[in-house]
């Protein structure tokens, strides 16, 4: 296939061809055939890959058919293979477990099309990933969860209007946040609570009529990302463990107005913990 033949701005180009062509440009730069599992970081989460073990390569995410680099800041631009160290094995029962950290974020608000949101994904299951971490820092609508609160995500509501799949492609999203996974992750942390997360487009903030909105629908976490991933993810046969960083509370339960740097502080506040935390649930998988 021909570089010209793998635009996913091109309706007719296959989004899943274009996957495996950057896989196997990943297996070529990384020198690592499969990666077991996968990881895109959200703000304040990005410390997390230095604790998993040693960093085999990292690459420009640009270099990698269907990449871009981030649109914003706090947000990684390469794509690293990381050796994990402590885990017990991977998928395969032995030998080393590679995982494949995905710090170049498409955003759907960045308008750049639903493909190119779904293709980091679609990447990691095309490179042999049979699990995906999905994290984000997000408004909680919770006032007992402080700035700097980790909670798993227990399903989603997709506020976009989009979806990434494509013609009559049905999947069912039943548990698409692995109980199972929840269930693993709370080994390593008792106390981690659950909820629901809203995505809307952005990326403007949202209201505080938006914000209750979300609250009697049932959401208890408000973001720009992460439900159209998920969605891509069970498609491409990935089984899906999110992780959201409270980072502000969400706009009307905020006494102060909401901010870009609030977020990338509190990030930097909980980087430690929460990247500890992670690296600990990432091992155990």
């Amino acid at each position: 296939m021909t570089d010209d033949a793998l635009d996913l701005d091109d309706p007719t180009t296959d989004p899943f061809a274009v996957a495996r062509a950057a896989a196997a440009q990943l297996a070529e730069a990384t020198g690592v055939a499969r990666h077991d599992v996968a990881l895109v970081l959200g703000s304040g989460w990005g410390g997390a890959a230095d604790l998993l073990g040693e960093t085999v390569a990292e690459v420009p995410a640009a270099q990698i058919v269907g990449f871009t680099a981030p649109a914003v800041q706090g947000h990684g631009a390469t794509i690293r293979s990381i050796r994990i160290t402590g885990g017990d094995g991977g998928a395969s029962g032995g030998g080393d477990t590679h995982a494949l950290v995905l710090g170049s974020r498409t955003h759907f608000y960045e308008n750049r099309g639903v493909r190119r949101v779904a293709h980091g994904v679609r990447t990691a299951a095309a490179a042999g990933a049979r699990t995906v971490v999905l994290t984000n820092g997000c408004g909680g609508l919770v006032p007992e969860w402080a700035p700097g609160t980790p909670v798993l995500i227990s399903d989603h509501l997709n506020l976009t209007a989009a979806s990434p799949l494509e013609g009559a492609t049905f999947v069912d999203l039943t548990d698409l946040y692995s109980s199972r996974l929840r269930t693993l992750a709370r080994t390593i942390d008792p106390d981690l609570p659950e909820g629901v997360y809203v995505q809307f487009r952005g990326p403007h903030y949202e209201t505080p009529a938006e914000v209750r909105m979300a609250g009697i629908l049932g959401g208890h976490l408000v973001g720009m990302s992460t439900t159209l991933e998920a969605i891509a993810a069970r498609h491409a046969g990935l089984e899906v463990l999110g992780i959201s960083l409270v980072t502000n509370q969400a706009a009307g339960i905020s006494p102060v107005p909401l901010s870009h740097a609030e977020v990338l502080e509190a990030g930097a506040a909980a980087g430690p913990r929460i990247s500890a935390l992670l690296a600990d649930i990432v091992r155990a998988l």
